[in-house]
C-alpha cells in the first residue's frame, strides 16, 4: 500500500506529464482557454488514463511480453508479441475515447461543444499513450500499481490544465505585452510552472 501511494503522489507532482515531459501540450495549450472547458478535459483524461493503462497493463502482462502466452501451454513460452504492443495500447485507448466521446455528447453537449475536435484527438494525445508506455518501461509489479500510476497521472494533467486555465483567464485583466500575447505568455507561464513543480523533487518518498 505504501509503494501504491508513493507511485500516486509521483505521478501527480514529480513525473508530471505536463511539466516533467511536457506531453499532452497540444490541447493544454488550445483548451485551457477557460477553467470550464479546461475541467472538462482534464476530467475526461483522468477517466481515460484510469481505463487504460490497467487494461494495457493486464495485456501486456499476459499477452505482450515475452512468454506472457506461457499461461496457454509450455509450448508459448517463447512467444514474443512485444512487436504488437503500440498497435494494442492504441486500440484500447481509441476505443475509450469513442465511449466518452459520446458519454459527453450525450449528456453534456455545451462542454462537447466547446471542446471541439480535442475530445477526439485524446486518442492520439501522447500523455495518454505516455501512460501506457510508461507503465510498460517502469515494469510495475502489480495491477494497483499501475491503476496508480494512471490516476495519479490523469489528476497530474488535470492540475495543470485547469491551473494553466485560471492563470490565463486572469491575465485578460493583465497588462500583457503586444507580441507576447496569447500562445506567448502562455508558454512562459508553462515553463515557470514546471519550475514551480521540481520544488516537489526534495519530497521523500
Amino acid at each position: 500500500m505504501q509503494e501504491i501511494f508513493n507511485i500516486f503522489i509521483k505521478s501527480i507532482f514529480i513525473d508530471n506529464m505536463v511539466f516533467a515531459y511536457f506531453l499532452g501540450m497540444c490541447s493544454y495549450i488550445a483548451v485551457s482557454k477557460t477553467v470550464d472547458t479546461s475541467v472538462g478535459l482534464g476530467a475526461a483524461v483522468i477517466f481515460v488514463l484510469g481505463f487504460t493503462v490497467p487494461v494495457n497493463y493486464l495485456l501486456n502482462e499476459y499477452l505482450l511480453e515475452p512468454g506472457a502466452l506461457v499461461w496457454l501451454g509450455e509450448e508459448f513460452a517463447e512467444v514474443d508479441l512485444s512487436f504488437l504492443s503500440f498497435i494494442m495500447f492504441i486500440a484500447v485507448i481509441a476505443s475509450m475515447v469513442q465511449l466518452v466521446e459520446m458519454v459527453v455528447e450525450k449528456f453534456a453537449p455545451a462542454l462537447y461543444a466547446s471542446l471541439g475536435i480535442f475530445l477526439p484527438l485524446i486518442a492520439v494525445n501522447c500523455a495518454i499513450l505516455g501512460g501506457s508506455l510508461f507503465m510498460q518501461e517502469r515494469e510495475y509489479q502489480s495491477l494497483g500499481e499501475a491503476t496508480s500510476f494512471a490516476l495519479g497521472s490523469g489528476l497530474g494533467f488535470f492540475l495543470a490544465i485547469v491551473g494553466i486555465a485560471a492563470i490565463r483567464e486572469k491575465i485578460h485583466y493583465s497588462n500583457v505585452p503586444g507580441p507576447l500575447k496569447g500562445i506567448g505568455i502562455t508558454f512562459i507561464i508553462t515553463g515557470l510552472m514546471g519550475i514551480a513543480f521540481m520544488s516537489f523533487l526534495g519530497i521523500k518518498l
